[in-house]
């Protein structure tokens, strides 16, 4: 049984000296507990992280969205987007809309 215990104080010897409990309940402190624990901060960065990616995709859907309005402020365009969304005509035209089956909704009955 002394050899058990020869075993045990090897490992528990450092503990014993109190700078190293003092830095070590001071570590697990920091990172467990504490307001600005290093859990908190990862999960910020994580959100920040996430807020970025955000913000970047915003920044591209700006980006087309003036592409898109660059194209309607001028005559042909507007013209263009009017003819195809809303199927207006000009005085005296004639508009045909040729729909495919491949490319129509069709409501199944489930």
């Amino acid at each position: 049984m002394a050899k058990k215990s020869k075993k045990n104080n090897k490992y528990l010897k450092p503990f014993k000296n109190w700078f190293v409990l003092i830095f070590t309940g001071f570590m697990v402190w920091m990172i467990f507990f504490d307001a600005n624990s290093w859990l908190i901060h990862h999960e910020l960065n994580s959100d920040i992280n996430a807020l970025e990616n955000e913000k970047e995709y915003y920044n591209r859907e700006i980006e087309k969205d003036n592409k898109a309005i660059k194209k309607l402020s001028s005559e042909e365009g507007l013209e263009k987007f009017a003819r195809e969304a809303y199927y207006m005509k000009r005085e005296n035209e004639e508009i045909y809309i040729i729909e495919y089956e491949d490319s129509l909704k069709v409501k199944t009955n489930e």
